[in-house]
């Protein structure tokens, strides 16, 4: 995970630690720590980050909290050891179970359902949150049921769809059903940063959903990957102790900036 940040790490133990750190390239894997197995001879698996500053006493829970800003806004973002920054949310935290579904449930894995417009495209399945993946994927089925509603071409160069302006005017929210909650995507969260089109190799004038192709229909085990494009719309906890993860909405969850 490389997170980019202009914060200033603070506090003391056994208040949540945060690590705030200017990242060029590289990663920090931050668990599961199931996701080890195998990796090393003769240990059944490595803990993490997290286990390690839990374990040694300098966390009072084994807890991540996890914040991003649009690209388009900000290039900040924060990691909260031992809890999260109440300072960045809008709203209160609700957590759902690590889901019971397998492969699901070897990463930080749950289950929803996703409705566009109020039209279910994927039913209530099993499936992860992933900080290392950029776009939001779903299951080929539910994809070409939202390309077919949004009207979205494959465009070749970038490997997203492309809608037109007239399109993106009449794109509808896109709703993540998460345990009792609902995570709203407004029309304007459901795009690439237009500023950032030549990263991905797109024109200048042209708009890019960040929603694609899983690759394997729905049933597999693991239907959906809420990535990058998900997270900056709301903060996420990921909570060893009690097996489950957290999402709430932050000051950038309904930002026009893309």
């Amino acid at each position: 995970m490389a997170l980019p940040s202009t914060s200033n790490p603070s506090v003391s133990p056994p208040s949540p630690r945060v690590l705030a750190a200017l990242v060029s390239m590289g990663s920090l894997v931050l668990g599961p720590a199931d996701l080890t197995q195998g990796t090393i001879s003769n240990v059944d698996t490595v803990p993490t980050v997290v286990d390690n500053l839990y374990s040694q006493g300098m966390i009072s829970s084994a807890v991540l909290g996890i914040y991003f800003a649009p690209a388009s806004d900000s290039n900040s973002g924060k990691l909260t050891f031992g809890g999260y920054d109440p300072s960045v949310i809008t709203s209160t935290v609700h957590y759902t179970p690590i889901t019971d579904t397998s492969s699901s449930n070897l990463f930080w894995g749950y289950n929803q359902s996703i409705t566009y417009g109020g039209k279910t495209i994927l039913p209530n399945s099993a499936g992860t949150v992933d900080t290392g993946t950029t776009l939001i994927l779903i299951a080929t089925d539910a994809f070409q049921t939202y390309q077919s509603a949004t009207g979205g071409v494959m465009d070749n160069a970038t490997g997203l769809l492309r809608i037109t302006p007239s399109q993106y005017n009449n794109l509808q929210t896109l709703s993540f059903h998460i345990g009792t909650q609902t995570y709203d995507l407004i029309p304007n969260a459901q795009i690439w940063p237009r500023s950032l089109n030549y990263a991905i190799g797109g024109s200048s004038g042209s708009i890019y959903l960040v929603v694609n192709d899983i690759g394997y229909p729905s049933g597999s085990g693991m239907d959906f990957t809420n990535g990058y494009t998900f997270l900056e719309r709301y903060y996420s906890i990921y909570d060893t102790t009690n097996a489950r993860v957290g999402f709430v909405a932050t000051r950038y969850t309904n930002s026009t900036s893309n």
